[in-house]
């Protein structure tokens, strides 16, 4: 007896597996048919790797043939399964284009990780390097303040005929923040895949370019959005910002733990001491150190990372930043100074660590009952 392979394609089409709503040969589960003689082999491509459904589709399939074809043919059923695309789910995929990807981090909210974060980009630009600010607190953008374009929206362009968000500029800095589609008064009440999409478009739905630099701006904390942001992007390396007492460096050793752990393993570049001290204008050569003394620069040692510098309490600062132009852009400047050393260390440990470590992988996310898995992709 020769089994004929249209009969038993034909045959399969009786068969409708469990979620999918369509014949196992419409639906494309069906990958191939193959006879030889009284033999078939029936190769199926499955959405789901639920033992159950694998079982009663392989019977299913055997049934079927034994009932439809021939109660003699010798069937060989198999299965691989490739789950589907979640929309929600991010892809650790790189972005051509851009060189390097620095994550800015905290452990504790109020730290200043945003403020650290625009002059440092202000200050790479400065440099002349191409930079893009990602601004990755969803809950609490702060991005378009700092840049002065709270009132501006990315628009659409076309790039290779597809449709791109194109990011604000402001100081020769390419933006995004989820602030630009957000009224400055709504909160963004959103559960973890939504915030993921959010980012999910930000960064692989924009024409970022050409850049050197992409910095991200990071919620405080170790919770979803950096796993997301970690899984979504190679990450050159992070920078942790913190003040120098004690509770905040408690939180910033959980960022710098969180980013050392086996299966995650991005480069820490180093920790960042902000409101380090306070110097009055009437007093210039005094020193008060309000918040405790070299509190950052002592855990960078405990933990064996770089110290990338420390950053007075000015008020400059804190006006530049509510102004929307970051103090770093002061000329002849003391902040000026301060960040553009701080800046050469930061990209001084970038240089270093390319030339010494292998490019960082994106990490890929799986939930197992109730718990958090985290391994390289």
């Amino acid at each position: 007896m020769k089994l004929d392979r249209k009969e038993i394609l034909k045959a399969l089409e009786t068969i409708t597996i469990a979620g999918e709503g369509k014949n196992m040969v419409e639906s494309g589960a069906v990958a191939n048919v193959i006879t030889f003689g009284d033999e078939v082999v029936v190769d199926l491509i499955l959405h789901t790797p639920a033992m159950h459904i694998k079982k009663r589709a392989e019977d299913d399939i055997k049934k079927t043939i034994h009932e439809l074809i021939s109660p003699e043919a010798k069937i060989k059923v198999n299965i691989k399964v490739e789950t589907k695309e979640n929309p929600n789910e991010i892809k650790g995929k790189a972005i051509p284009g851009i060189k390097n990807i620095i994550a800015v981090a905290s452990g504790k909210g109020g730290v200043g990780k945003s403020t650290v974060t625009a002059n440092l980009a202000v200050t790479l630009a400065k440099m002349g390097f191409a930079v893009g600010v990602l601004d990755a607190d969803i809950y609490g953008p702060s991005m378009p303040i700092m840049f002065d374009v709270e009132n501006e929206k990315p628009i659409s362009i076309t790039v290779d005929g597809k449709s791109k968000m194109k990011p604000v500029e402001s100081y020769e800095i390419k933006i995004l923040s989820i602030g630009f589609f957000t009224a400055p008064s709504q909160a963004v009440i959103w559960r973890g895949p939504m915030a993921a999409k959010a980012l999910n478009q930000m960064i692989f739905d924009a024409d970022w370019g050409e850049l050197d630099f992409m910095l991200i701006d990071l919620p405080p904390g170790t919770g979803d959005i950096h796993l997301s942001i970690m899984q979504s992007l190679p990450i050159t390396g992070a920078v942790v910002v913190s003040t120098p007492q004690a509770v905040a460096l408690a939180d910033a050793k959980k960022g710098v733990a969180m980013f050392m752990q086996e299966n995650i393993n991005v480069p820490v570049l180093g920790i960042i001491e902000n409101m380090a001290y306070f110097t009055p204008e009437e007093l210039p050569e005094n020193k008060y150190y309000i918040f405790g003394q070299e509190g950052a620069k002592n855990l960078a040692e405990d933990l064996n990372v770089p110290f990338l510098g420390e950053v007075p309490i000015v008020q400059s600062i804190r006006e530049a930043g509510d102004y929307g132009r970051p103090a770093a852009l002061q000329t002849a400047s003391t902040i000026e100074t301060v960040f553009e050393e701080i800046t050469r260390n930061v990209v001084q440990e970038v240089v270093n660590r390319n030339d010494s470590l292998p490019a960082t992988e994106a990490i890929k996310i799986t939930t197992m009952a109730g718990c958090s898995a985290v391994k390289k992709n």
